[in-house]
């Protein structure tokens, strides 16, 4: 008998949101993902031991600058642990730019050269690899760069609509519009304890931001992410790409209960309008409160991790 995973698999492109090899052995996603926080899960495991060794022993042949060491040992280390996912997954792995260069879209790129730059040396082609980027202004600007340049990126901490139409017109290769951590504000500031799958807020959005790619006939995949229970992933099945933590991937392999097709592309009725300003860009994130504060603290929870990570590192010089 089939599971909801399997059910899932044949209408979406499953995608493993870890650093766990052995949890992506065991899933086989076709893509994987990881982000700050998931590097440094992954770095705190002993079997990851080995690979911060070299990753230290390779920044101090960089530089003598201690400072530069710390970071240069970071990105080898992203790199190092993607390689190590790039060569389980037949698709490809996504890699985060450092979240404390939000606001700079060329620094944003000098790093996205950088690393794209490490896994050549590490034998995996620039098509294997997704740039992560944050959804500000300054991440979509330097992802529309990227992309000309035929680096492909991944749009993260997407949670308002202005920031999905932004990326599609730039030509963002993927999007990874957050579901669980949108709920998790709507709880929060509502006092609801639970809400109906279909009508869950960060469901919605999804679906929203879904429903408007495929109408203008955009190319950017929309890949789900950030779930907090199945309901969240089921109530998305037919869209592009889901990104689904080992936890609900173990449910969704023991729930064999019918999986109907919620998303479904019927193809492009209209073409895009005139392309989101500056001005109005910041203007809309302005009066959208969830997509503004839910942004700011991923950002800064994602440089915590950051800085935790190189704390780590530090151990090792």
């Amino acid at each position: 008998m089939s599971n909801q995973l399997q059910a899932l698999r044949a209408i979406t492109t499953v995608v493993a949101d870890t650093g766990d090899i052995e949890a992506i052995k065991k899933y086989q996603p076709v893509d994987a993902t990881t982000n700050p926080s998931l590097l440094l899960k992954a770095a705190e495991m002993p079997q990851y031991k080995t690979h911060l060794e070299q990753a230290v022993a390779w920044a101090k042949e960089q530089s003598s600058d201690s400072e530069q060491q710390i970071i240069d040992a970071g990105d080898k280390l992203s790199v190092t642990i993607g390689t190590d996912i790039v060569n389980i997954v037949p698709g490809r792995i996504s890699t985060e730019v450092d979240a404390r260069l939000s606001f700079d879209t060329e620094a944003s790129i000098e790093k996205a050269h950088k690393l794209i730059a490490l896994y050549k040396e590490a034998g995996i082609e620039k098509e294997r690899i997704l740039i992560k980027l944050a959804s500000t202004w300054e991440g979509i600007r330097a992802a529309e760069q990227l992309e000309k340049e035929g680096i492909n990126c991944n749009l993260t901490l997407l949670f308002g609509f202005s920031q999905a139409q932004a990326c599609a017109e730039a030509g963002v290769f993927l999007i990874s519009p957050f579901v669980g951590r949108i709920l998790d504000w709507y709880k929060a500031k509502t006092g609801k304890a639970s809400y109906a799958p279909s009508e869950d807020p960060g469901v919605r959005s999804v679906t929203k931001i879904y429903n408007f790619y495929k109408q203008h006939g955009y190319k950017t995949v929309v890949m789900g992410a950030s779930f907090r229970n199945t309901d969240e992933i089921t109530e998305l099945a037919g869209c592009d790409r889901l990104t689904i933590g080992p936890g609900l991937l173990e449910e969704l392999s023991q729930n064999t209960n019918p999986l109907p097709l919620k998303l479904k592309d019927s193809g492009a009725t209209t073409t895009p309008g005139p392309r989101l300003t500056e001005a109005q860009f910041r203007w809309e994130m302005n009066q959208d409160p969830m997509a503004t504060e839910k942004l700011s603290e991923g950002i800064r929870n994602f440089a915590i991790d950051q800085v935790k990570l190189e704390t780590l590192l530090r151990g090792y010089f």
